[in-house]
């Protein structure tokens, strides 16, 4: 098991992070945070993407869809952001939000990496 700076230190070791955050969903608030730059400030991101989480599961029980978000993949000109809620016990109304370089990095490793470092963590 891994803890929360952990974690972080392991999504952004992945190719091309740009920033990593692990978010509260029922707040907004990012409870961890590294990376990120100028233009991209992981506070507003992290309160930015909870209001598309909530959309989402919202969409979901409207749909009467019985099912769980494995991930979001937003997908910009020069970036992948990757939405990932956390399902293990502990991490229940959380996510892990994941900035990538578009250009130096591999989506489908992103993801799998990913998925590793949420089943690892330990909130």
């Amino acid at each position: 098991m891994a803890g929360m700076d952990i974690s972080l230190k392991e999504m952004m070791q992945i190719d091309g992070t740009i920033g990593a955050a692990i978010v509260d969903y029922g707040s907004g608030m990012a409870l961890g945070t590294l990376g990120g730059s100028k233009d991209l400030d992981l506070q507003v991101a992290a309160a930015g993407n909870t209001e598309v989480v909530k959309a989402k599961l919202r969409t979901m029980d409207s749909l009467g869809l019985k099912d769980g978000i494995e991930d979001i993949l937003i997908t910009l000109g020069s970036q992948y952001h990757i939405i990932r809620p956390i399902s293990g016990r502990g991490g229940k109304g959380l996510f892990l939000y994941l900035a990538l370089d578009r250009g130096r990095s591999n989506l489908a490793m992103a993801r799998h990496q990913l998925r590793g470092i949420e089943e690892k963590l330990e909130v």
